[in-house]
């Protein structure tokens, strides 16, 4: 602020309480500032630097993060904060074998440090080294126990890894450690619904997934929570809901072959035949050589009585994979909607012969001589 602009203000009678008034605020503010400016002074240039890293790294700018995190260790090697964000900066940048190299440093800084112990076993899990990442992950564990520490994140690596090695109970063990500590961390709810699907049990997937689009930000939403609920409500007979979840999901990402194929499916369960040739008609211009995609669509025009079409689908499937059974059942339905029984029997002997359970019903139902 000019004060010089004002100075035709001050000159006016009544004015000089308030001339008296700025000089006492003047006057006050100065050794704040004083302050302030000795305050900066008194921080170490390295650590002035790795404040302002941090602050690169809550934007998630981490290219920009570790220009300075380099200069700080750089000028102070024995900075093992900064040896460790550099490390965290390299994980999320993908650069592995950087990460561990910055991890051995602050491991020479000081051995036995928790977040360095816990950052090695998080590297190498996402590095690929499960044998290694289980030798950090333990000793980080140790160390809380050691120190008192509480850390979700280390509990939800340590269920990450478990979840490899197929202990999918200790897995889970590991999960509600995590959730206790922290009950938003929605990486672990999902893991947890991966883990219950894994396991078939298909209603405790939808409630921890559940639980995990209840909790995820607005900002931020987990759509792998939404993929994955969709096919355990397949899995449970709950089609509607599957396709509610499966727009979510394809909404926002597009969506694959796959995924389009799967919401074709879950439509023609709950009735949605044309919906379903909708998405069926999608995948098969992503590709045009999968047997699934013209095997559905066939399913879907034979529900909708396009049973000539139906049938030139199903033909192409069985063309494309000459052993594909669930085809062969699905043409002997057409066929016996046309009334062409000695078709469809041709079809559901062949599909029995390939081990389909449901054909061997149909042949002992439709097919034998009474």
């Amino acid at each position: 602020m000019n004060l010089r602009n004002f100075s035709h203000i001050y000159s006016k009678p009544g004015f000089n309480i308030c001339k008296w008034c700025l000089c006492f605020l003047i006057w006050c503010e100065a050794p704040s500032l004083v302050a302030q400016e000795f305050k900066n002074d008194s921080i170490p240039e390295d650590q002035q630097l790795y404040l302002s890293a941090l602050k690169q790294i809550d934007s998630a700018r981490y290219k920009e993060a570790l220009i300075i995190l380099k200069q700080v260790v750089k000028k102070n090697p024995s900075h093992l904060d900064a040896w460790n964000k550099t490390a965290f900066v390299k994980i999320k940048l993908k650069d592995y074998k950087g990460a561990e190299k910055d991890l051995i440093k602050a491991d020479q800084v000081s051995p036995m440090n928790f977040e360095t112990c816990k950052l090695k076993g998080i590297n190498y899990y996402l590095y690929g080294k499960f044998k290694e990442a289980k030798v950090e992950l333990d000793t980080a564990l140790f160390i809380t126990k050691e120190e008192k520490i509480d850390d979700a994140e280390l509990h939800y690596y340590r269920a990450s890894l478990m979840f490899k090695g197929k202990s999918n109970k200790s897995a889970l063990e590991a999960l509600e450690s995590a959730t206790e500590i922290n009950p938003r961390y929605v990486e672990a709810f999902v893991l947890k619904g991966e883990i219950r699907f894994a396991m078939k049990d298909y209603n405790y997937a939808i409630k921890e997934l559940s639980e995990a689009i209840r909790v995820m930000p607005e900002a931020r939403p987990e759509y792998s929570a939404y993929k994955l609920r969709a096919k355990a409500y397949f899995e449970v007979g709950d089609f509607k809901s599957a396709v509610k979840d499966w727009n979510i999901y394809i909404e926002a990402l597009s969506g694959t072959e796959e995924d389009l194929i799967s919401r074709g499916a879950a439509k023609i369960n709950a009735g949605d035949n044309s919906g379903a040739i909708v998405d069926l008609d999608a995948a098969i211009k992503l590709n045009s050589k999968n047997p699934v995609s013209f095997c559905y669509r066939g399913v879907a025009k034979g529900e909708n009585k396009m049973f000539n079409e139906g049938l030139k689908d199903l033909d192409y499937a069985i063309k494309l994979k000459f052993d594909y059974a669930a085809a062969y059942v699905n043409r002997a339905a057409i066929k016996m909607a046309l009334k062409d029984k000695r078709g469809a029997c041709e079809d559901l002997t062949k599909a029995d012969g390939l081990g389909d359970e449901m054909a061997l019903q149909l042949v002992e139902r439709y097919c034998k001589q009474r």
